[in-house]
């Protein structure tokens, strides 16, 4: 069930993927999270790709980026591309008691009214802009580690967080470029009357419960990272309602947990996925243990000598289970997805994974424009994949790296 409400209960198109598949995952999804690590490719695409195949990632782009817009930037789960029909349900959380905004950069706003003003009309007068553009000779503060901001690039982030400016798009640098809401939202949007915090957050939970299809109470706060007295609150009109049901299931017993009305219960699945470590089928990463027995965490901040798995290391669906997992890099000077390990899941078949992982990432490797899948000699199911990979004509590299 939580397979199928992610998207995973149906097969891929068997044709060019559309615009209406885009919408569809849309409406099911609610969020793609957006991450800047672009190691394979960046974390927003690869949602639609684990779901739908190949498609052409301007869809993404189009969506996101172009009127009539289905999606928008802001801050759900983390920040991400959402369902821009949830925009007015988002903005409780610009309103001052409401916003989590980083306290530095609440501090810079209150601090620099006039600065604040001056930005805000300079995205009105030169929108859309980045931050780069529009920065003011200044010295910045080096007394901190980390982004190190200017004072404008941060009262752009609290104007956003705020919602006086939003993303148009970003740019080839991955950075923001922000213009005004009315000139970027539907108007339909623009027009929709704001919710109370508590209504916005019953609309939240029944998005992500729909998306989950069966959670706990925690699950369904952490999906769009809402309150927990709201979400209890919300969880509860949801259950008066009906829309959520209370369930018990096995091995759950210490968490409340709710089933979505609407959940589809399909009798098997048969999915063939690799998923980005920020694929909101593994948000909460305990819930992902605890359905799949599948332990998994990211290691990308980990030093290199203390990584278990690698650096950015994708999850392989196989059916219904997770059955391996395997750390990937797009080599684009050599055209080649390089597989720096390959682990499988114990009890699992590694000659039946291999061949299916393989196909996989051949198709993969298609998406990206990469011409050929590199299999290194490190983890467990790596000579499999290797062999697997090489009697489907990729490259495999089997000595030690």
């Amino acid at each position: 069930m939580a397979l199928a409400a992610q998207g995973f209960g149906v097969p891929r198109p068997r044709r060019a993927v559309t615009m209406r598949d885009v919408q569809a995952s849309v409406d099911r999804l609610a969020q793609f999270q957006i991450d800047s690590i672009n190691v394979v490719t960046r974390a927003q695409f690869m949602p639609l790709f684990s779901r739908l195949g190949p498609y052409d990632r301007s869809l993404l782009e189009r969506a996101a980026h172009k009127p009539p817009r289905r999606l928008f930037e802001y801050w759900g789960h983390a920040a991400s591309l959402i369902d821009v029909t949830l925009q007015p349900a988002l903005r409780f959380r610009m309103q001052e008691g409401y916003r989590d905004v980083w306290g530095g950069v609440e501090r810079v706003a209150q601090e620099n009214p006039q600065l604040v003003d001056e930005v805000r009309e300079e995205v009105k007068r030169r929108g859309p802009i980045s931050a780069r553009d529009l920065e003011h000779q200044e010295v910045r503060d080096r007394s901190n580690w980390g982004w190190n901001w200017s004072a404008v690039k941060t009262v752009l982030e609290w104007l956003f967080y705020v919602g006086d400016v939003t993303s148009a798009y970003r740019n080839s640098q991955f950075e923001r470029v922000y213009d005004l809401p009315e000139r970027v939202f539907p108007p339909s949007v623009l027009a929709a009357p704001t919710p109370t915090p508590h209504d916005s957050v019953v609309e939240l939970v029944r998005r992500a419960a729909a998306a989950l299809g069966v959670a706990s109470e925690f699950c369904l706060r952490d999906y769009f990272r809402t309150r927990s007295d709201l979400t209890k609150a919300a969880t509860a009109e949801l259950v008066e309602s009906g829309e959520l049901v209370p369930v018990r299931i096995e091995g759950w017993e210490n968490a409340k947990t709710y089933l979505w009305h609407a959940a589809r219960h399909p009798r098997r699945i048969d999915a063939r996925a690799l998923l980005s470590p920020f694929d909101s089928m593994i948000f909460e990463r305990a819930r992902l243990h605890r359905l799949f027995d599948f332990f998994y965490r990211i290691e990308i901040y980990v030093p290199a000598p203390k990584r278990v798995h690698g650096y950015y290391v994708y999850p392989f669906l196989l059916g219904e289970r997770f059955v391996a997992r395997v750390d990937l890099k797009a080599d684009r000077a050599t055209s080649t997805l390089r597989v720096n390990a390959a682990f499988l899941e114990p009890g699992q078949d590694p000659t039946y994974v291999a061949t299916e992982l393989a196909a996989e990432l051949r198709t993969m490797a298609g998406w990206l424009g990469l011409a050929a899948v590199d299999v290194r000699d490190r983890g467990d199911l790596a000579p499999a994949l290797a062999r697997a990979v090489d009697e489907k004509g990729g490259l495999a590299q089997t000595g030690l790296r």
